[in-house]
């Protein structure tokens, strides 16, 4: 790492910059934008024996808006790695809150006492630069900014520099208020900032609110804050036909207000330290892999979580989830897994079954007979615990003094129980209590994973609350959400009622409105006020431990409020949709999303919670919904019942669907391996697998699994059609291998989309291992194998590859080498008429311990003119004549038209084969 001299004509500009600011009022006002002070100097700066930067930033001129200043504050840099930079701003003197090192861990920067006493008071540099690999980071000393370069070709991916003609302020740190900009080129996308609702589909659109606060609002509310708060975003930018692509993440859990105007981006942050990370990409899949190698990589998740599940708040008693389980049997609908809302507890508490509609004899004897065919069970857990003296899970809570406080007591809310108090998840103790009930509760019903909901966290009421005398609270009429407790508002704080106000729930409501009184304390005097976005992430932790301490099988985690690293414990569903056609279009750009956090396991209510669908959109959205990486379909209990069976033409949809979905489930659990090794999303925009293809850039209607299988759904009332667009090369039909979409520079193609068909296109120079199917993921896993390879139609030389793990799913650990797990490298070549199919094996004996099998083989795309299937060899020894063998070639139709025209291209399948898929193979033929 080089600090090499300052330039003399970027001195000089910085000394130009310095007398304008300098002259310009404490608060000015630029485009109809209040500026705040003049920034900060810097005063001191020296290098750390490490290799990072550590100066002091001393306040220019000081304002009470929002609050006073911090007047000395210390900025710290450093090279992480590679491909990350890390930009660390905090109050020089005064410890402040960050997200927790032993949530998130991460290196500590140095503590200001090891680190204020050292600097050398010496007029700084006026401009300098720290080199890293790959990133380039320079600051300009007053009023304090700094930039981030690419070093490869120079352009600036981040500058805080403010000038009298931008729209924002200089940097600006106070106790509650913290702002900074950055400059972006007009023609970059940006994706990611959420979670939110967005109505123009995944690309950040300018002037569009981005509010970042986790908050029981439906996900129906458009632009608004919802359950998650992930302040990354992604930036793909085109120069002249090269692409590359970065991140920034703020890790900051406080709530903020993100301004993004097209040509700059301002945060407007109500508390912590600015705690920059800049990932250098240059790939949209080298930033998740550099981002999640930081933030915790994606939970491996077991085999039977990628079947189908099915819920419904509403399943009044055990007959009625035994009849939901029967018919889908009897539709030939795949069903992995029967998930119960609240209706199993006992007056709504947690870890409790109802005696009566749920008697455990019974219940027990039902999970007996799932389990025995390989089905799971899923229940709900609320974090709310309800207060009731003869509630056993409450008074061991009590004892061990695990719920957050208010004024030295616990906290008091309303949930579904009635009052309750809510965990401190920060506290160790906690840990430890949430773990032994969750022990406890596997002792009463062996459930399969645990879905915990309202921990953003919610609450029905609001302010300080007590219990009403005299009267029942909840009444047990009515929904059920009214808050009954007499409660009054809390505004006696800054924490309550802070200086500037985020755009909460999208109208600014107070910060502590139905949720947990921001002024409350944690563990060790931890604020609400600081640690409220990270809630739902610290149930997941705690979850996720006392899960995996049961047994020791790898633990199922659904989770509705989710954090920057949640996808380390748990996977999502977007929370409370509608069951209309806006609502499905949304779906597809809050999923793509969830992927770039790190959070890949995720989907949303198929049909819609509330209320019920029509007929024809319930169609379109399980042909949408059965390639969601999470797949369920979930209903509200005042919703008449959807599951998929209740209509004819949806069931024949779903079984087509479903069907697709449990042949590739290979296919998808290898992605959920990938996904845990590198971060790479399961659902993918575009513009993953075709960075430089610009015409994808904002589309949010179509979306890859993997790098190479595409979804096209209809997503409009009416149509059965749907223009789909099909970047440069060879696209192959799912639904007919012969179908082939061709075009050199990228088309759209419309479509035939009758309403049970959904269209699904795989790409180019690709493999894809497939099985047979079945109703259960257990029973379809152990089917023969097919693979599919596909060359550029007509190519007469070309290359394709494709993966495929396979482990015993119920371990913890999703890897190589523990003997319980293969990998399988598949590869395929075609040159001069020759074609070669081979694999590479490792850890091959689980493969062959299960017995499983390759059955055929289809290589599409090859060129018809040169003949027939001749000279058939397996490692080296003829198959024609081979007893069981089905050689046959079909004739591929080009949809597009833009093929070889006249040449024709072909598929040869190869049936009965039985490979064995734990050992290498390799097949060769020649066409002619």
């Amino acid at each position: 790492m080089v600090f090499p001299h300052c330039l003399a004509s970027l001195c000089l500009s910085s000394l130009l910059l310095t007398l304008v600011l300098f002259a310009s009022d404490v608060t000015s006002s630029s485009n109809n934008v209040t500026k705040i002070g003049n920034g900060y100097s810097l005063i001191s700066i020296q290098e750390t024996s490490d290799g990072a930067l550590v100066g002091l930033l001393q306040i220019n001129t000081k304002t009470k808006t929002y609050g006073p200043d911090i007047p000395l504050l210390r900025f710290y840099a450093k090279h992480e790695t590679d491909n990350r930079l890390r930009v660390h701003i905090t109050d020089a003197n005064k410890q402040r809150w960050e997200v927790p090192y032993n949530l998130i861990p991460r290196e500590q920067p140095p503590s200001l006492t090891q680190t204020i006493g050292k600097f050398k008071k010496v007029d700084p540099i006026e401009v300098s630069e720290y080199s890293g690999s790959e990133l380039l980071f320079s600051y300009i000393s007053n009023p304090f900014s700094f930039s981030v370069k690419r070093k490869s070709n120079g352009e600036t991916l981040f500058n805080s520099t403010s000038t009298f003609s931008d729209p924002f302020s200089s940097l600006v740190f106070k106790d509650q208020y913290l702002e900074i900009s950055t400059k972006l080129p007009k023609d970059a996308s940006l994706y990611g900032l959420g979670e939110n609702t967005q109505p123009h589909g995944i690309k950040l659109y300018p002037s569009d609110p981005y509010t970042l606060y986790t908050t029981d609002i439906s996900a129906i509310n458009l632009n608004a804050d919802l359950y998650g708060s992930h302040p990354m975003y992604m930036d793909l930018r085109n120069n002249g036909g090269e692409a590359s692509a970065h991140a920034v993440l703020l890790l900051n859990s406080n709530g903020m207000d993100v301004f993004y105007r097209g040509n700059s981006l301002t945060y407007k942050v109500i508390g912590g330290v600015f705690d920059f990370y800049f990932f250098s990409g240059p790939t949209p899949l080298n930033v998740v892999d550099q981002y999640t190698s930081l933030i915790g990589r994606p939970a491996p998740m077991p085999y039977w979580a990628f079947g189908f599940h099915q819920c419904r708040w509403g399943y009044h008693n055990l007959s009625v989830v035994e009849d939901v389980v029967d018919s889908y049997k009897k539709a030939q609908i795949p069903l992995d897994v029967i998930w119960n809302d609240d209706d199993h507890m006992d007056g709504h508490k947690d870890f409790t079954l109802n005696p009566n509609n749920y008697p455990r004899p019974k219940l027990l004897n039902f999970l007996n007979k799932i389990h025995s065919i390989g089905m799971k069970y899923i229940v709900i857990i609320d974090p709310g615990i309800g207060v009731n003296s003869s509630y056993g899970v409450y008074q061991r809570g009590l004892a061990n003094d695990v719920f957050i406080k208010y004024e030295g007591e616990p906290f008091l809310a309303q949930v579904w129980p009635g009052a309750v108090n809510f965990p401190d998840f920060l506290n160790p103790k906690t840990v430890s209590w949430w773990s032994d009930e969750i022990r406890r509760f596997h002792e009463l019903v062996p459930v399969d994973g645990l879905w915990i909901d309202m921990n953003e966290a919610s609450n029905f009421c609001s302010g300080k609350c007590t219990i009403p005398k005299g009267k029942i609270c909840p009444s047990g009429t009515g929904p059920g959400w009214i808050c009954c407790l007499d409660c009054k508002n809390i505004t006696k704080t800054r924490w309550d009622d802070p200086p500037y106000k985020i755009n909460a729930s999208g109208i600014q409501a107070p910060i502590g409105y139905k949720t947990i009184a921001t002024s409350a304390t944690h563990y060790n005097g931890v604020l609400e006020y600081d640690a409220h976005s990270i809630y739902g992430f610290s149930q997941s932790v705690a979850t996720h431990k006392g899960l995996l301490g049961i047994e020791g099988k790898r633990p199922f985690i659904l989770s509705r409020s989710t954090y920057v690293g949640s996808g380390k414990y748990a996977a999502h569903w977007t929370g409370d949709n509608q069951g209309t056609w806006e609502n499905l279009r949304y779906s597809i750009s809050t999923m793509l999303n969830f992927g770039i956090f790190g959070v890949p396991m995720v989907g949303s209510d198929i049909c819609g919670f509330y209320p019920q669908p029509t007929e024809e959109l319930c169609n379109r959205w399980i042909e949408v919904g059965a390639f969601y990486p999470f797949s369920r379909d979930h209903a509200n209990y005042y919703s008449p019942r959807q599951e998929l069976y209740q209509w004819d033409s949806v069931a024949q949809s779903a079984r087509n669907a479903l069907g697709i979905r449990y042949k590739i489930l290979p296919y998808l659990y290898t992605l959920n391996y990938e996904a845990h090794v590198s971060g790479s999303p399961i659902a993918r925009p575009l513009f993953f697998t075709f960075p430089s293809y610009t015409e994808c850039y904002g589309l949010s209607t179509q979306f890859l699994l993997g790098s190479s299988l595409m979804i096209s759904p209809v997503l409009e009332q009416g149509k059965t059609q749907v223009k789909a667009l099909f970047p440069p090369g060879s696209w192959y039909s799912l639904l007919d291998w012969t179908h082939t979409i061709t075009s050199k520079g990228g088309t759209y193609v419309t479509l035939d989309a009758p309403l049970h068909v959904v269209n699904v296109h795989l790409y180019q120079n690709t493999i894809l291992p497939m099985q047979q199917g079945g109703l259960i993921s257990k029973e379809a896993r152990t089917t023969p194998f097919t693979l599919i390879v596909t060359f550029p139609a007509g190519a007469t030389e070309g290359e394709a590859k494709g993966t495929l793990f396979i482990d015993d799913d119920e371990r913890p650990e999703i890897k190589l080498g523990n003997g319980y797990s293969s990998f399988i490298d598949l590869y395929a070549s075609v040159k001069q008429g020759g074609v070669k199919v081979w694999s590479e094996v490792q850890e091959g004996k689980f493969a062959l311990d299960k017995g499983l099998i390759i059955d055929s083989i289809s290589v599409l795309g090859l060129d018809g003119n040169v003949g027939a299937v001749a000279s058939l060899e397996l490692d080296g020894k003829p198959l024609i004549g081979k007893s069981g063998l089905d050689v046959t070639t079909s004739e591929h139709v080009d949809l597009n038209g833009e093929g070889n025209g006249e040449s024709k291209t072909v598929m040869v399948a190869l049936r009965g084969l039985s490979i064995p898929v734990g050992k290498n193979f390799a097949m060769t033929w020649k066409m002619g």
